[in-house]
């Protein structure tokens, strides 16, 4: 069932059932309760009054009577409920009511008792006057007993019924009337512009629906601030892209142009140039998407680190042969982190070739593991020009390309590694080393402090 208010109202006269049903179960036995102690006391009563009439010689003993019911005439239903009989100790009925069966009603001497009588249960109470040689027994069919308690129920019962339908149709004008506030807000969701994203007023809405606007207004807000990186993302990119595209399309002009082989030579040099800086950046723009996917993080396993971190140097110095070269400390060798291979290859990589195109290339890039009580470390030094301090907070923000940028740069490395390292719990770490150059740190929670 999809439907709230329809759930609601099923529950809520569910309930309303069990609660009714429950109170004409209370009441019944209760009422049947009620009956009986009064009507055994009827009987009471009457058997003494019966008893007191034979001992003061009203009833004569000595010959059969017939005897009065003893009470005045109830409703027709039950005007013949009581049934009296007067017997001889010697076994001789001596008198009875009219409408009391002929045997005896019960074998008991004296007190309450139940006898069976040609089908019908009677509750009967008997009174033994041993001076007088006589038994007095009253009783009444418990049959008419139960009818008298069935129509008490009966009669609570059948307005209930006639209620229930007026109770139903008000739960369900009371639903539909306290859940109006979440049908105003789905009419004001469903007529509103997909493009307008400003929040929904709180106002003094009811206090259960207020929590519902709050997270719809921060998602709103998360997407307008989502939307709002995607135009800039995409912008940034654009800019980025048309740079190297414009300073290809011109130095192939160049080389169409002039037929001086040095210069056709020096501008094929920088169509590779712009090539390799386009390449780059597509590959770090795919980078930073799949990283951002919101995915869990993939393929998470023992990552040994040397073996990885040399691969990749193999491959940044195929791409970049006249870029310093990268020395993979021996520590490194063996180390191993419960990571994901992809996406620390992904934060070592951008953080390898933004350390080895920053460097001189006769300084050499030093990759190293330091080890400490709660963490470890994968240190990554190089010998280029650092980063100024006023940069340093914000070096991490997508296409930031500081004073200190390369040709090729995109301001994306730092930003994939960064993003990277927190999708694994890891942490970037930057400073500038006093001898000159750029310490960059990717930091993990220890496997045995954990």
């Amino acid at each position: 069932m999809r439907s709230i208010r329809a759930r609601l109202f099923l529950i809520l006269m569910a309930i309303t059932g069990i609660v009714w049903l429950s109170a004409i179960g209370w009441i019944y036995l209760s009422t049947r309760a009620e009956v009986e102690r009064a009507l055994d006391a009827r009987l009471t009563e009457a058997a003494r009054m019966v008893n007191s009439l034979i001992a003061s010689q009203e009833i004569d003993p000595g010959r059969t009577v017939a005897i009065p019911s003893g009470s005045p005439p109830l409703h027709t239903p039950y005007d013949r409920q009581l049934s009296c009989q007067i017997w001889a100790l010697d076994g001789r009925l001596v008198g009875r009511s009219e409408g009391a069966p002929g045997q005896p009603l019960t074998a008991s001497r004296a007190g309450f008792s139940e006898t069976v009588i040609e089908g019908e249960t009677w509750r009967v109470y008997a009174v033994e006057n041993a001076a007088l040689g006589m038994r007095v027994l009253v009783g009444d069919n418990l049959r008419v007993r139960d009818r008298l308690v069935a129509d008490v129920i009966r009669g609570l019962a059948l307005p209930a019924l006639l209620i229930l339908p007026a109770l139903a149709g008000l739960i369900w004008l009371s639903l539909r009337q306290g859940l109006a506030p979440l049908s105003a807000m789905a009419r004001a969701l469903e007529t509103r512009p997909a493009s307008d994203l400003s929040p929904l007023p709180e106002g003094r809405g009811p206090s259960e629906i207020r929590p519902m606007v709050r997270s719809l207004n921060g998602l709103f807000a998360r997407v307008n601030a989502a939307r709002e990186r995607e135009r800039d993302f995409t912008a940034f990119a654009a800019h980025e892209l048309r740079t190297p595209i414009a300073g290809l399309k011109t130095q192939a002009q160049v080389a169409l142009r002039h037929t001086d082989d040095a210069i056709r030579d020096n501008a094929l040099r920088q169509m590779v140039v712009g090539v390799d800086r386009t390449a780059r950046l597509v590959r770090q723009l795919t980078d930073l998407t799949s990283a951002e996917s919101g995915e869990p993080a993939p393929d998470e396993r023992e990552v040994d680190l040397g073996r990885l971190l040399r691969t990749l140097a193999e491959d940044i110095r195929q791409h970049h042969p006249r870029a310093a070269g990268i020395d993979i400390g021996n520590a490194l060798d063996g180390a191993a982190l419960p990571v994901s291979s992809s996406l620390f290859a992904l934060a070592a990589r951008n953080l390898l070739e933004n350390a080895v195109l920053h460097s001189p290339p006769e300084r050499p890039v030093q990759c190293r593991l330091r080890r400490e009580r709660d963490a470890i470390a994968v240190v990554i030094e190089d010998a280029g020009p650092g980063i100024p301090e006023s940069e340093l907070p914000k070096v991490r923000d997508r296409f930031f390309r500081g004073s200190n940028r390369t040709t090729v740069g995109s301001g994306l490395g730092l930003a994939i590694a960064d993003f990277a390292l927190r999708r694994m719990e890891g942490e970037l770490r930057l400073a500038n080393r006093a001898e000159g150059g750029l310490r960059a740190e990717m930091r993990f929670p220890s496997p045995s402090a954990s």
